[in-house]
């Protein structure tokens, strides 16, 4: 008793009945049929309840068993898939909540078999037969132990339904699973025919019958776009565009307080654009150079082109922002090396 979820029901069953021989180990969720319910509202609108069999350890995936449902329901069409509420469990004397299992004895039948409960019941592709398993006795308070797939209980079909993890085997054979973090770039939305009801909007099928247009929404997210970019192009300065997609192939930054400097800044300024390229110029005449640098670091421009105390030797430092190599380049070749730097690159 007092063990409803799959955890509470491991830590009692280690201690309570303990697994014979020395090798036997610990009670483990995996070791545990859980027993989903879930409702289906059909396109007719009759709620359907469906109980899916998967190990402990594992969660149901709902657009899994959505995708793949439907071969089992009586009726095609658009479906509402959930978790059943309180109102669908009293309706359904044989579940017992906390303690539901695939059924054991005459007073608690099969679920999946015809007749009896005559509720749907799937399972996993790892329910075998041949398995053995810690779950619900479908009487409150109580669970049994090694009860065997195929001998004890029977199911309406299998079904993938669970949540993929590293390491699951490949659909197609191909190996293990692995996963990586991603990012949303773009999405469909299945919107379904209530909005299009709502409208009456119709069209002609293939026999010449109005009928109402499934809707469905398709965007990409522009803004999450940017969003991508800085996550794998960025170092702990700021960000560092990428080239093609750069706001400016150029951040020329005057650094120091002469005018010569600010002059032969905003001039190199002019001939890089006359040149083709975008450019940024940061002539803040009364920021620090520091303070200058690191947003010019920051903005992550691919290209930073400083004007400072060198251009007394007649040089200005460029620096490429993803590498951090920075070079003194003649004053008269800076033009051309920044046009170079936007070509191969």
């Amino acid at each position: 008793p007092d063990t409803p979820t799959i955890d509470t029901l491991v830590d009692a069953a280690n201690v309570l009945v303990p697994r014979a021989g020395a090798d036997g180990g610990a009670w483990t969720a995996a070791d545990t049929l859980k027993n989903v319910v879930l409702a289906v509202t059909l396109p007719t609108g009759e709620r359907q309840i469906v109980v899916i069999g998967v190990p402990g350890d594992r969660g149901v995936d709902l657009k899994r068993v959505e995708a793949n449902i439907g071969s089992f329901l009586p009726i095609a069409g658009e479906i509402i898939l959930e978790a059943a509420n309180e109102e669908d469990l009293k309706k359904q004397p044989l579940i017992v909540k906390g303690y539901l299992g695939p059924g054991l004895s005459l007073d608690a039948p099969l679920l999946g078999t015809e007749g009896a409960a005559k509720l749907l019941y799937l399972v996993d592709p790892r329910v075998v037969s041949g398995s053995a398993w810690v779950t619900g006795a479908n009487e409150a308070g109580k669970h049994v132990f090694g009860l065997v797939a195929g001998r004890d209980f029977g199911w309406d079909g299998v079904i993938e339904c669970t949540e993929v993890r590293a390491g699951d085997e490949a659909p197609d054979g191909s190996g293990p699973l692995e996963t990586a973090r991603g990012i949303e770039m773009g999405h469909i939305f299945q919107l379904g025919r209530k909005y299009a009801e709502a409208l009456e909007l119709k069209v002609l099928d293939q026999n010449g019958k109005q009928v109402v247009v499934t809707m469905g929404s398709y965007g990409v997210g522009v803004t999450r776009a940017v969003a991508a970019l800085a996550e794998s192009n960025h170092d702990d300065k700021g960000l560092i565009w990428p080239r093609a997609v750069a706001p400016a192939d150029v951040h020329v930054v005057a650094v120091g307080r002469g005018e010569e400097i600010f002059a032969a800044a905003e001039k190199l300024s002019l001939e890089l654009e006359a040149a083709g390229l975008d450019v940024i110029y940061d002539d803040r005449p009364k920021v620090s150079p520091g303070v200058k640098f690191g947003d010019a670091e920051l903005v992550g421009v691919p290209t930073i082109l400083a004007v400072g105390r060198g251009l007394v030797d007649g040089v200005v430092e460029i620096k490429d922002r993803r590498s951090g190599n920075a070079e003194n380049i003649a004053v008269e070749k800076a033009v051309d090396f920044c046009v170079d730097a936007v070509r191969n690159s």
